[in-house]
């Protein structure tokens, strides 16, 4: 039978379902891919603890409904760090990525729209979830090699030892389940 936790966030409740990522561990599956009332609500109160900033970065794919409101919401534009080179990437810089959702090592892309858009400006580095802080070391790595300067990072939720850190900005913790 599914198990799951009950996230208390933004001033909405929400039921995540249990996943393991191993024999040992499970964690609660916090998506935000559809769930409007959510990302609106999330974008809001994360946006009232973020410093000033020019342009945001999020990595492809679960960070974008996120990256977009906020940046709606600031009147500011938004980069999407992507999982693979497109026909339309011109010089991109790219960086490795191990992320505890995913199976096998990724890489992200920015090209030269993207880089042009970061460099030199204040950036903020945004995130559904911050769990083993690999996609916020890419994202920056990122960032560096774009030219851009690193203002804060910042996500709806930090799981498990990511919630001891004080250099990143969230809603709330979120907890990993050992069984």
């Amino acid at each position: 039978m599914q198990q799951y936790y009950t996230l208390n966030v933004a001033g909405l409740t929400r039921e995540l379902p249990l996943c393991a990522v191993s024999d040992k561990l499970d964690i609660a599956a916090f998506i935000m891919f559809s769930d409007v009332e959510l990302t609106v609500a999330c974008a809001a109160e994360l946006i009232k603890k973020c410093p000033p900033c020019d342009v945001l970065i999020t990595a492809e794919s679960k960070g974008i409904p996120l990256a977009y409101e906020m940046a709606r919401q600031m009147g500011i534009r938004y980069v999407v760090a992507r999982k693979g080179i497109k026909v339309y990437t011109i010089d991109p810089i790219e960086v490795n990525v191990n992320s505890i959702t995913t199976a096998n090592p990724q890489k992200l892309y920015l090209g030269r729209d993207d880089i042009e858009m970061i460099k030199g400006k204040r950036v903020l580095i945004v995130d559904d979830v911050i769990s083993t802080g690999e996609s916020l070391i890419a994202l920056d790595t990122l960032v560096e090699k774009a030219g851009g300067k690193i203002v804060g990072q910042v996500a709806v939720l930090a799981e498990g030892d990511a919630a001891d850190r004080d250099d990143i900005i969230f809603l709330e913790k979120l907890p990993l389940f050992f069984k």
